[in-house]
């Protein structure tokens, strides 16, 4: 019992050393603290300042693509008259096809290529889709030339890491970075063919806010793996607005090449129509029929081409077209959009507004060598 007693007794003893050595170590700690605040943050300032922060960023994703990416220059009759960018999208043994827009090849004859190392060499302009705004190019070489990885915009999310590699203003910035995210997907854009106030068609395009300046056009936008997502060719510039940037998809890019080096003719569905917005319409002698019609936009049919698909339709002059399929039509550009997503043969079921009812007619659509 005497043993048990003194275990108890030692054991009590050892716990309250313990926690006398506890309360004095707080209190040594306390002390230093309050008696040397200088040196410990000296200390920890110093500990920070030490630490070296490294960040390549997307330095490896350009490397992959870069040397793909060339200055394309354009000539007609000896003389330069445009640039822009390209890149090697694929080869068949020798030879290289490269793509780039139509717009930065128009009116050319001949075209040559700019790559990384400076050698410039000419190229054959294999043919080009002026709607698709796409061109492509082909050379031959006995050197085994870097070929762009295509990416796949399925796997692509708005956020993502893009960027883009290009010539802006002039050679002096040849091969150019900028970088930033993908803003958008399916956006559709309108454009103009020469450049006027009035819309041609539109685009379904990518949006980036990563700077895209004139001479950019034709180049890559690539995600953070240097994977090509698209093709850079246009941007969006006002007042107001500020890094809207656009690309167009390399599924639709590299379907369209594909057509074109196959030797396929590339053909749009034809109605027969001559047609107008409301916009350039409104102070014209369609005033009258636009402000009866209560409608707020849409395309009125001019003239009707005789034995077109529109006059066997039932599609006459001063209908107004506002759907196609049931998508709205809000003007020509949007008109060519929707039209163009059918083939030659196709049927669709064009809405119109006639003499104050709406009128649903069906168009077998043909193809005479024509767009409308």
């Amino acid at each position: 019992m005497d043993e048990n007693l003194n275990n108890k007794n030692n054991t009590n003893k050892k716990l309250m050393i313990y926690i006398i050595t506890f309360f004095v170590g707080c209190l040594v700690m306390y002390a230093v603290v309050y008696f040397f605040p200088i040196a410990i943050t000296e200390d920890v300032i110093k500990e920070v300042r030490d630490v070296t922060i490294t960040d390549t960023g997307i330095a490896e994703a350009v490397e992959k693509v870069y040397d793909a990416v060339v200055i394309v220059s354009t000539y007609r009759d000896g003389s330069y008259i445009a640039s822009g960018t390209g890149f090697v999208y694929r080869n068949d043994g020798d030879t290289y096809y490269l793509l780039t827009n139509y717009h930065v090849i128009e009116d050319g004859d001949n075209v040559t290529v700019t790559f990384t190392n400076e050698n410039v060499v000419e190229t054959e302009i294999v043919g080009y889709d002026r709607y698709a705004d796409i061109a492509v190019l082909s050379l031959e070489s006995d050197e085994e030339l870097v070929v762009a990885e295509l990416g796949d915009n399925d796997e692509t999310r708005v956020g993502d890491t893009t960027f883009a590699v290009g010539a802006p203003l002039d050679s002096a910035y040849s091969w150019t970075v900028t970088r930033g995210i993908l803003s958008g997907k399916d956006r559709l854009v309108e454009v103009s063919l020469d450049d006027s106030n009035t819309s041609d068609f539109a685009m379904n395009v990518l949006q980036t806010d990563a700077a895209i300046n004139s001479g950019n056009s034709g180049g890559p936008l690539c995600n953070a793996n240097g994977e090509v997502i698209g093709i850079t060719s246009l941007k969006l510039i006002s007042d107001g607005v500020e890094g809207m940037g656009f690309a167009i998809p390399i599924e639709d890019a590299v379907e369209k090449a594909e057509q074109i080096i196959s030797g396929e003719v590339i053909t749009y569905p034809y109605i027969g129509i001559s047609m107008t917005d409301f916009s350039r319409a409104y102070y014209s002698q369609y005033y009258s029929l636009i402000r009866d019609s209560g409608l707020e936009n849409g395309v009125i049919v001019i003239a009707v081409e005789d034995g077109s698909p529109a006059a066997e339709g039932g599609i006459r002059a001063n209908d107004i077209i506002t759907a196609i399929n049931g998508e709205d039509v809000t003007n020509v550009a949007y008109l060519k959009y929707y039209l163009y997503q059918h083939g030659v043969g196709d049927t669709v079921t064009i809405t119109v507004y006639r003499n104050g009812d709406t009128q649903d007619l069906e168009v077998t659509l043909g193809s005479d060598g024509q767009t409308l």
